[in-house]
């Protein structure tokens, strides 16, 4: 089935109001981040062991990309809706391993961008598509319409995380598989006493990046999101230690400016270093994990054409 065939005719994209996410990815702070320092992607990078040189991180952003595709255990040629495509680096990973990709995101800067890059990477016709689109609001998707949907570092920007697996799971076919590799909290943000300054700082974080639903999270609170939906077999992967290398490069990146920083009461203006800084220290507090389910059904069949 093409990406064409999985709309719904005559149904628009609802997207849901969130002038906070829109701020935040439009700020230069965020330019520098995502363009500059990890060449236009959103993610963390996996690292086979600890190492002090986390250099090429472009190597390390690939490897996390092979391990979401190895989470979702699809063969080639299947449809794959890439929930929060950001620039689209993602798309074009699981394209050039043969998948058809329904890549969607609401900011319209990166709409605009991974269109580009998708055009650029030269795939035939219709096996990349490019949509502005909620993911909480798939109402334009067909029912059993793909045969996987991931997310990677975007559901914790969702406002209704719940409403956003109902989706998911109605718009995979039986058998059908999904993904979600997020950082969630060890303890709930509720758990920590009102002054204990590394707990604001990480509540300070969810606030500017707009991610309510990490600020709910706790301890396997993906896995229960999607059991809760109706996925079973569903798997926990702790990728924790393996993006340590990453963590490290951006503290050691931003501490010395980020005192002066908060010297200044600056804070808020410098959203990704609040980020790096509180994030490492805090590695105690959250985890980074990858969790996969399937549709009950059977196994999607083999390599497709279609």
């Amino acid at each position: 089935m093409s990406s064409t065939e999985a709309t719904r005719p005559g149904k628009a994209p609802a997207i849901r109001a969130n002038p906070a996410l829109q701020t935040y990815y439009e700020s230069q702070e965020s330019y520098l981040v995502y363009e500059v320092v990890l060449r236009g992607s959103h993610h963390f990078g996996f690292y086979d062991k600890d190492t002090y040189w986390p250099f090429p991180v472009g190597r390390s952003l690939e490897r996390m990309e092979a391990k979401l595709l190895s989470a979702l255990a699809l063969p080639p040629g299947s449809q794959i809706l890439d929930a929060g495509c950001g620039f689209g680096p993602v798309a074009i990973s699981m394209a050039r391993k043969g998948m058809r990709v329904n890549a969607i995101d609401i900011i319209d800067h990166h709409v605009t961008k991974a269109r580009r890059n998708v055009e650029k990477a030269g795939f035939p016709k219709g096996q990349v598509t490019v949509e502005k689109m909620d993911y909480q609001h798939l109402e334009s998707l067909a029912d059993e319409s793909h045969d996987g949907v991931y997310t990677l570092q975007a559901m914790g920007h969702a406002t209704d995380a719940e409403a956003a697996a109902a989706g998911f799971f109605r718009v995979l076919r039986p058998g059908g598989r999904i993904a979600f590799f997020e950082a969630q909290r060890s303890r709930a943000s509720g758990d920590f006493d009102e002054g204990d300054e590394l707990a604001g700082h990480l509540k300070l974080v969810n606030e500017y990046t707009a991610m309510p639903t990490n600020e709910l999270s706790r301890e396997d609170y993906f896995k229960d999101l999607l059991e809760g939906a109706g996925f079973v077999d569903v798997e926990v992967r702790d990728y924790s230690e393996n993006i340590r290398p990453q963590l490290r490069l951006f503290y050691s990146l931003v501490v010395v400016p980020w005192f002066f920083i908060r010297l200044l009461g600056l804070e808020k203006n410098f959203t990704n270093m609040i980020c790096a800084t509180s994030g490492y220290i805090g590695q105690p507090r959250w985890k980074f994990v990858g969790v996969s389910g399937t549709k009950p059904g059977p196994d999607i069949e083999g390599a497709k054409t279609k």
